[in-house]
């Protein structure tokens, strides 16, 4: 949005919040809604709709409302047939045969064929596309070696189109969470005529071209993005004709405009804990868990992280029980990094705070450390926890922090490039298996920004990932956790919550543990 613009909405929401606040019941009545579209707060610019691209949940609120996969989540999140109408497991569970619908198209019309996945995949596993979610198709045959560069033959990877609506895949090891990566954004289809047409240009308004159940029609930078209504989308065309998806990175700022009618929809990206402490007594606040965890993350190369002992002690000094009562949202503290809801047995309570034996850590090490930096994403919440952090690592064990707050393009530019002494990040589950949490510090893996790497740990959680034995498979990620905590390469903090203001007009909002934002089936009424 213009800077001048912007300017001239804050003061004009500034002078007349009083009067905003005063007729909040009267605004509420006059239901000042647009007709059949929903308006709501990404709160910042998606780094990229490019889902061969994109690693964050700003782009992906994008991406999964104008595309589809093989497969897809139901409200309950089970995995459910979607560009696949069917498939067929071999025996072994060493391929996967799909059947795909012959009546999908893409916006354009042109038919959705097995040949697109194909090409999909082929890209996401090229290095010179640099995904951070290519080790998701570490399990298909050859991946791996095409993707690290130690193959150049992309033929020999295990995808192959056996007909324009047939498509296997062939794995390296049985793999019982497979399906649901197929209902996650970087395997969904791809247009190779489009990218060679367009080059860079592909995902611009006017060029890109989708399957999903809505399509792109507006992207204002760093104001709203407008998507519209697919009249070919094979499940039927959804109910609203538009949604408009603002760019609105202050807090109190997207709140004013909720209440005034120009938002219809926010969470925790537009309340603060004002907002939530003001808020939460109305029928239109929802509160829900998430399968999301909030942690410190250490670069483990820069010094004095790389000293376990350092590592350990910063985390021993934090007392987890603050963050609910300072954010307000009841988030559940923990030092463990998978939710118990995917750990299938019950999981070992460990000491989360022992200033005492911190301390004791701290002075064996033996490495003054007159200031360190920690990197957080600007916005209220985190920057609330990154300074009870701060206060906890000066007051127990002396260590001054100075806090840097990045806006989110910039935050995840210097995580995957540069990332300073520690980094507050998450990572919520993109499907309902431990894996999705389990797979993210394996050395490999590319939304791992510790530059931590264990052998012992990756041989562990690649022979859980293809166990089908529930109870072995979960001791097997007991053993993978009990390694995280010894070399603490990251310091779990909390597991978030999801909070949620709509208006009375707004029908069908979805809710999941996985956060994951559908709006086919929303309606304004």
């Amino acid at each position: 949005m213009n800077k001048k613009i912007s300017f001239l909405i804050f003061v004009t929401l500034s002078l007349t919040l009083g009067h905003l606040i005063y007729n909040r019941l009267s605004n509420l009545a006059k239901r000042n809604y647009e007709a059949n579209c929903l308006r709501v707060n990404l709160q910042s610019e998606p780094p990229s709709l490019d889902w061969s691209q994109a690693s964050d949940s700003t782009s992906f609120d994008v991406i999964c409302n104008i595309m589809c996969g093989l497969t897809k989540f139901n409200d309950k999140m089970e995995t459910v047939p979607c560009c696949a109408q069917s498939w067929q497991i071999s025996d072994d569970g060493l391929s996967i045969t799909f059947y795909l619908n012959k009546k999908i198209t893409w916006s354009d019309k042109k038919p959705l064929t097995a040949h697109d996945f194909v090409f999909a995949f082929r890209h996401l596993l090229n290095p010179a596309t640099a995904s951070s979610y290519a080790y998701f198709l570490y399990d298909i045959t050859g991946a791996e070696k095409i993707n690290t560069g130690q193959e150049t033959d992309i033929s020999k990877l295990g995808v192959k189109a056996l007909d324009d609506y047939t498509l296997k895949i062939s794995l390296n090891k049985p793999c019982p969470y497979f399906l649901s990566l197929m209902a996650f954004c970087p395997t969904y289809p791809m247009r190779q005529d489009l990218i060679k047409k367009y080059g860079n240009d592909w995902c611009k308004p006017g060029n890109l071209v989708t399957n999903g159940p809505f399509t792109l029609d507006t992207w204002e930078h760093e104001y709203k993005i407008i998507l519209k209504a697919n009249d070919n989308y094979f499940e039927g065309r959804p109910k609203l004709d538009t949604i408009k998806m603002f760019m609105i990175p202050e807090q109190s700022l997207a709140y004013s405009l909720y209440l005034n009618n120009q938002l219809d929809y926010i969470d925790n990206r537009s309340l603060s804990t004002t907002d939530i402490a003001a808020s939460k007594n109305l029928p239109s606040y929802h509160n829900y868990p998430l399968l999301r965890i909030n942690y410190l993350g250490f670069n483990t190369k820069k010094w004095p992280m790389n000293i376990p002992q350092i590592r350990k002690a910063i985390s021993l000094a934090i007392n987890r029980q603050v963050f609910p009562q300072i954010l307000l949202r009841q988030e559940l503290p923990s030092c463990v990094y998978l939710p118990q809801a995917l750990s299938i047995l019950p999981l070992e309570s460990k000491p989360c705070y022992d200033v005492k034996l911190a301390k004791q850590l701290f002075n064996e090490a033996k490495q003054p450390i007159p200031e360190i930096d920690l990197l957080y994403p600007n916005r209220q919440d985190a920057k609330l926890a990154c300074e009870a952090i701060q206060d906890a690592l000066k007051s127990n064990l002396g260590i001054k922090v100075n806090l840097i707050a990045k806006e989110w393009k910039v935050y995840l530019y210097e995580l995957k490039n540069n990332p300073p002494h520690l980094f507050r990040a998450s990572w919520g589950a993109d499907y309902y298996d431990p894996q999705t949490f389990m797979d993210v510090f394996e050395s490999a893996s590319g939304n791992n920004y510790t530059n931590w790497g264990s052998k012992k740990y990756d041989d562990i959680v690649s022979k859980a990932s293809q166990e089908l034995d529930k109870d072995k498979r979960a001791k097997l990620y007991k053993l993978a956790l009990n390694i995280l905590d010894d070399e603490c390469p990251i310091s779990p903090l909390y597991f978030a919550t999801q909070n949620i203001l709509a208006k009375p007009w707004v029908h069908n909002l979805a809710f999941n543990a996985l956060d994951l934002q559908f709006f086919k089936n929303v309606y304004i009424k």
